[in-house]
């Protein structure tokens, strides 16, 4: 990860002693957190020049002061050079430690934490999404609530961090915060992430997720037959505003844009593809990978329905609310539509990866690359509900067909 650092030598005139010298503070700053080092050093005011961080003047003690605070800018630089080289987790504090001869501090869990998401949220929108930061975020609320709901403490030592830490925590997410199994393991993966930063660092001797072994389970995606997405289109809604929303909902249908993708999108995000049509290029909010789609002509009709529409904010090509507030209409949309799944914009996405593009034979290649996934494995889930919905509109077709063919068995036997 990437630091700013810097070194300040400044005069603390607080701390004047009697005879008006005034001690050189050292402070080092990596990443906006600071700390403070006494060089030992002492001047009156007037003979230090704070712009160079320096003693003013050739006597034989300003040059002796200069010399002193020379070793002291090389000695913490060096530090700080070598925590870099060796890719290891450099603080303000963890400088100071060094220099003052106390060697690599022992960490608490929750101060590692906060500083790997202090330093994700310097590369927010280069190396990470906000979402990302965010997801982070959460979990080291998560964990804080955790340790004061077991330990009764604010934090913990990372030589603390033991197996039972692990089981702990996933039983506390499930009971406690009342999340499902897929949300509590994307959580611990994101801790797990911390726990590797300590490791990496030698902080930690003992991996705590060395026994723990789950996964995610593998949950039904719902998606929009083709069927119930022309009668969604088809519907006459009461009202602008959620005929407003069923019109993005349908949009995201045709293009497989995610609500953040589809909110964000602008005129500049569609130009002529390869083929001479119009096609959205986007870079996704969650992953930052490119997606290029070329626009279906549903899509294509949604947007110049909506061009100068009084409802579209400046810059922007279709009209939105929340998130929140565009999934509570949508289950106004659903009812009116007579629909009983539930929408969301995850819906929407999952059907155009299904019922739009690949059940219509477009190579999962394609679809892997307008949906901007980053490995073909994260799209061959869509190719799994397309078999799941095969096999049960088979397993139909059996049921039909069982009872003629054991009348006609019997129709044969009889002759």
């Amino acid at each position: 990860m990437s630091h700013t650092f810097s070194l300040l030598l400044w005069l603390n005139r607080s701390k004047a002693d009697k005879a008006g010298e005034a001690p050189v503070y050292a402070r080092i700053t990596v990443n906006g957190e600071r700390a403070e080092i006494s060089t030992g050093q002492k001047l009156a005011p007037e003979r230090w020049n704070a712009q160079a961080g320096r003693a003013r003047g050739q006597r034989d003690d300003a040059v002796l002061v200069n010399t002193e605070l020379d070793k002291l800018r090389h000695k913490i630089s060096q530090i700080y050079q070598g925590l870099r080289e060796k890719d290891a987790f450099i603080s303000a504090s963890q400088i100071k430690e060094i220099y003052l001869g106390g060697g690599a501090k022992s960490y608490t869990l929750l101060e590692v934490f906060q500083h790997h998401n202090q330093q994700m949220k310097a590369q927010v929108g280069t190396d990470y999404a906000e979402a990302t930061y965010q997801r982070y975020e959460t979990c080291y609320r998560l964990t804080k609530e955790y340790i004061q709901h077991q330990y009764k403490r604010s934090d913990i030592s990372l030589a603390e961090l033991k197996h039972g830490f692990i089981t702990g925590f996933e039983f506390y997410l499930k009971t406690v915060r009342s999340n499902n199994h897929n949300t509590t393991i994307k959580y611990l993966r994101n801790f797990k992430k911390i726990v590797h930063l300590a490791l990496a660092n030698g902080w930690l001797e003992k991996n705590p997720f060395l026994a723990y072994k789950t996964k995610i389970r593998e949950v039904k995606r719902e998606v929009l037959s083709l069927q119930e997405l022309e009668q969604l289109e088809r519907v006459v809604l009461p009202g602008a505003r959620l005929k407003m929303v069923r019109d993005v909902f349908v949009f995201c249908c045709y293009t497989g844009l995610a609500y953040a993708d589809v909110a964000a999108l602008a005129p500049a995000n569609i130009s002529v593809g390869i083929d001479g049509g119009a096609w959205l290029f986007v870079d996704r909010k969650k992953t930052g990978v490119s997606s290029k789609v070329p626009l279906l002509p549903k899509a294509e009709a949604i947007l110049e329905e909506y061009d100068k529409h009084p409802e579209v904010k400046e810059g922007k090509l279709l009209p939105m609310l929340s998130n929140q507030k565009m999934n509570s209409y949508l289950k106004d949309v659903a009812k009116v539509s007579g629909l009983s799944k539930r929408l969301t914009f995850h819906v929407a996405r999952h059907t155009f990866a299904t019922t739009v593009t690949l059940t219509n034979g477009v190579p999962i290649e394609s679809v892997s690359a307008m949906l901007g996934h980053k490995n073909l494995k994260t799209t061959q889930i869509y190719a799994k509900v397309i078999e799941q919905k095969i096999s049960e509109d088979m397993q139909k077709l059996r049921s039909k067909l069982l009872p003629q063919d054991a009348q006609q068995q019997l129709g044969s036997h009889g002759a």
